[in-house]
């Protein structure tokens, strides 16, 4: 099956093309990603407003719903969606797990791991710091970063999750050395890239936020 991705909303990134739904009182963004030669596709957080993010996912085969970290607003929608497609996987990082309502996510997804959907792939980072088990989903020439990487900085570390150095340390050593044209999808607001971000790295150590 061949995906007819009609509508302006999809954007092709690399090899795999989005769907972006800004939903629920924190504006948090939820983003669909699909194989268009299968018709296959993720969700990446299933953050608030379960008929919006049912209704863009009309007509694709919906893998799993992967969850950038533990935080309520990434998963308010989470048992509505799962109950419409009950053969998608929900996944999360073990060290977030305590964080969700049950029945907690039954994937546990490890760094490195390669999650597939058609004729494409993710690959886990594991990037702590906003939460322990906070991770980013790295596509060809695309990461979704979660509450990692913002335009203009890291996500909170607030605790008993964050840690400001150990966020910075993610971004440094597992988004940054990324190529610079990488389209940035963090877990509310707008897009960015790496290459716009990695100069100000210094100037957050600095600030201290």
């Amino acid at each position: 099956m061949e995906l007819v991705l009609g509508g302006s909303d999809w954007e092709l990134q690399g090899n795999v093309w989005v769907r972006r739904r800004r939903v629920g009182p924190l504006d948090n963004a939820a983003y669909l990603v699909a194989c268009p030669e299968t018709g296959q596709a993720v969700l990446i957080d299933a953050a608030n407003d379960a008929g919006e993010l049912i209704a863009a996912a009309d007509g694709l085969e919906l893998v799993a719903v992967l969850e950038t970290h533990g935080h309520w607003d990434h998963w308010q929608a989470l048992a509505e969606v799962s109950a419409t497609f009950p053969s998608a996987y929900v996944a999360a990082h073990p060290d977030d797990l305590e964080m969700f309502p049950p029945p907690p996510p039954g994937h546990h997804l490890s760094d490195g791991e390669g999650i597939e959907f058609g004729h494409r792939r993710l690959r886990v980072l594991h990037t702590p710091g906003h939460t322990p088990g906070s991770v980013c989903f790295l596509a060809e020439g695309v990461v979704f970063t979660g509450d990692t990487l913002f335009p203009g900085g890291p996500g909170s570390t607030r605790p008993p999750q964050g840690d400001f150095a150990t966020i910075l340390d993610s971004i440094e050593s597992r988004l940054f050395p990324l190529p610079p044209e990488t389209v940035v999808f963090p877990g509310h607001g707008d897009s960015t890239t790496i290459g716009q971000e990695r100069p100000f790295l210094g100037a957050w150590r600095a600030r201290g936020w």
